[in-house]
């Protein structure tokens, strides 16, 4: 399907996974200081190393983690808990209707992998498609699970040994971090308005308290960027 070559010969499948080791990279060193903050959060929440360390493992969900790790340390109730992880990862199902028609038609223990190993990273990186595609998503997903758990023990191993870890702003990583993702789709009028937009409500909700605030936003400027391009094809 993809003819992309090196050196005039045909991509093989272990190429194409050191590929997508090499492409999610920036985006591993950059999670670094999101790692730590979420290994440590765990250890103040109350989980033992342990479960910290197994909730960085199998859960896989940066934002999701730390989320949930605050609301429980303010006390928040579990289905409030549950409602608001779903909300603040619902973008996945965007991510995998993305890819479908490439991995449907892959085996059954293909699919389960890249479904686990889905984050906002892979799929930025999941644009540029080639010869052994799956396998180029496998060798990103995986690279950067470790990457993730890899940092997270090491904050968990910093919690007990670096007072205070949660004050030295380590959660601009997250920032930082779709800053970088963010960007590359920023490819005409109609998206740029609608970042500008999200950027803006997220930053007047969050001034008035709105706990939801950058989901609201992102709706909000999704909406905006939809209509603006209805608006334009209308007019030309």
């Amino acid at each position: 399907m993809f003819t992309e070559t090196i050196d005039d010969r045909p991509i093989t499948v272990s190429r194409a996974f050191f590929n997508g080791v090499i492409k999610i990279l920036p985006l591993c060193v950059a999670v670094l200081p999101w790692g730590l903050l979420a290994g440590s959060m765990a250890i103040q929440a109350g989980l033992t190393t342990g479960q910290a360390v197994a909730m960085s493992a199998l859960v896989f969900a940066g934002a999701a983690q730390l989320m949930t790790l605050g609301l429980v340390m303010a006390g928040t109730p579990a289905v409030t808990i549950i409602i608001s992880v779903f909300l603040i990862t619902t973008q996945h199902y965007l991510y995998a209707l993305y890819l479908r028609e490439d991995i449907s038609k892959q085996p059954l223990k293909h699919r389960l992998m890249l479904g686990f190993l889905l984050t906002d990273e892979l799929f930025a990186v999941s644009i540029k498609k080639q010869q052994h595609y799956i396998y180029y998503l496998l060798g990103a997903g995986s690279c950067f699970y470790l990457a993730w758990v890899l940092f997270s023990v090491c904050g968990v191993l910093l919690a007990s040994s670096v007072p205070n870890l949660d004050q030295y702003h380590l959660d601009f990583s997250i920032v930082a971090t779709f800053i970088a993702i963010v960007i590359p789709f920023i490819k005409n009028f109609n998206t740029l308005v609608g970042v500008l937009v999200s950027v803006i409500l997220t930053v007047v909700f969050l001034s008035f308290g709105f706990k939801s605030a950058a989901i609201m936003a992102g709706v909000m400027g999704m909406f905006t960027a939809t209509c603006l391009q209805n608006l334009r094809e209308r007019a030309a």
